[in-house]
């Protein structure tokens, strides 16, 4: 698999052109299905760009407390931006980054996130077709007909059958995203879609995680994220209970 694409002295990478493709859908998408719902698309612009720069902040924090003893071993990991973006992190980061944001402008935060959490998890199948190019986040061996096998891979291993988690992260992402607008059309009560997300996002990385190979922090027998994963599937049921409750 090809992640650098040199164009004359221009280097391309596939991973940060299908990370940039994920944001810029996920504005256009959360654009569009605001101005039919009537929301301020300036507050919008707003929460974008604190995605961004939170989501950043976040992905690379977390990295850093993952990884806390390798960046003892090599401080360079600390200055070295090629790779170390952890999702959750940024998931995080961006939500919290987005929160201070909507309470400086006054703006019901919860409804800007039922608006923008489905563009959300399209950004993110985005992004993990950017993993699959660059072969990070790479799956355990596997004999199954069902693999991908990297060559010129700076972070999976070479020549060997891998489970594609990144393809089957990016098909759930996908999945996760259309059914979180098609079920934000029934109109739920306010918090349900972004509770619906914490449910079944947190669920299906769960499962994701027990298929992936590559180091990403552990906690006794469960990876970091799954363990963030069970946080977040806990605050997604009180979430959506909540939501129920207090419309009634």
């Amino acid at each position: 698999m090809i992640n650098n694409i040199q164009l004359g002295p221009l280097t391309l990478h596939v991973y940060g052109i299908m990370t940039a493709i994920g944001y810029l859908s996920a504005f256009l998408i959360s654009e569009r299905r605001g101005k039919k719902m009537g929301m301020d698309t300036d507050i919008l612009y707003g929460i974008f760009w604190c995605a961004v720069l939170g989501g950043s902040a976040g992905s690379r924090l977390l990295y850093y407390i993952v990884s806390f003893r390798d960046i003892l071993k090599d401080p360079s990991i600390l200055w070295n931006f090629q790779n170390g973006w952890v999702v959750y992190g940024g998931i995080i980061g961006g939500v919290l980054a987005s929160m201070v944001y909507c309470r400086y402008k006054k703006a019901d935060f919860v409804r800007y996130l039922d608006l923008v959490i489905p563009a959300v998890a399209f950004a993110q199948g985005c992004g993990r077709i950017g993993c699959f190019f660059a072969g990070c986040c790479y799956g355990r061996e596997t004999d199954s007909i069902f693999h991908i096998q990297y060559w010129q891979s700076e972070y999976a291993p070479n020549g060997v059958k891998l489970i594609p988690t990144q393809i089957y992260s990016s098909i759930g992402d996908f999945a996760l995203a259309f059914l979180l607008m098609a079920y934000a059309k029934r109109e739920p009560k306010k918090g349900k879609v972004a509770a619906g997300y914490g449910i079944l996002y947190s669920i299906g990385r769960f499962v994701i995680e027990m298929f992936r190979n590559d180091h990403r922090g552990a906690l006794g027998a469960l990876s970091t994220s799954q363990m963030i994963s069970i946080v977040i599937l806990v605050l997604g049921i009180g979430g959506f209970v909540l939501a129920e409750k207090r419309s009634a």
